[in-house]
């Protein structure tokens, strides 16, 4: 029975692609990780952000692949021992397949590997899936920004600032 479930989870990542893959992105991802945050946020950043972005020593993009597909990244700016994840995203068809777990965790090493011993970010209040993947990463609030997220109806939303520390 247990060859039978490996068995049937080797085929689907086959059919899948592969097993998913973390690694640096590069400026030839640039049009897909803009099309890819396009459709995750409201605000897109467009391929031109992301072209500055790769080329820039302090910030460090990590794509998440699958087979020949970039299905998700990770981007973070670093200053000095400091880093903010400015935006993770995965592919709306790949997502609540702990696919993010991965590409965070990968990230952070890397982060960390450069010297990074504190890391920051700001999510949206009520993006549930978003804070549970902080929290259960190690990420605690440590503040909150009154309406700082403009919706496209006039809505403003609340950001949680939250921070971990890398030890």
């Amino acid at each position: 029975m247990a060859g039978t479930i490996a068995l049937g989870s080797l085929i689907s990542e086959w059919w899948r692609g592969g097993t998913p893959v973390v690694e640096p992105a590069s400026q030839r991802d640039a049009a897909r990780l803009a099309q890819l945050h396009g459709a995750s946020f409201h605000r897109g950043w467009g391929e031109g952000e992301f072209e500055a972005m790769l080329s820039e020593r302090n910030t460090l993009v990590h794509r998440l692949r699958q087979g020949r597909k970039v299905i998700g990244f990770a981007v973070s700016r670093m200053a000095a021992d400091e880093a903010e994840i400015l935006s993770i995203a995965i592919d709306a068809g790949e997502r609540g397949r702990g696919l993010s777990r991965n590409l965070l965790l990968t990230h952070l090493g890397h982060l960390a590997g450069r010297g990074v011993r504190s890391i920051f970010l700001e999510v949206e209040e009520n993006n549930q899936p978003a804070r549970r993947l902080y929290e259960w990463a190690g990420f605690g609030v440590i503040g909150r920004r009154e309406r700082y997220y403009q919706q496209p109806g006039g809505e403003q939303l609340n950001a949680l600032l939250m921070r971990r520390d890398l030890s």
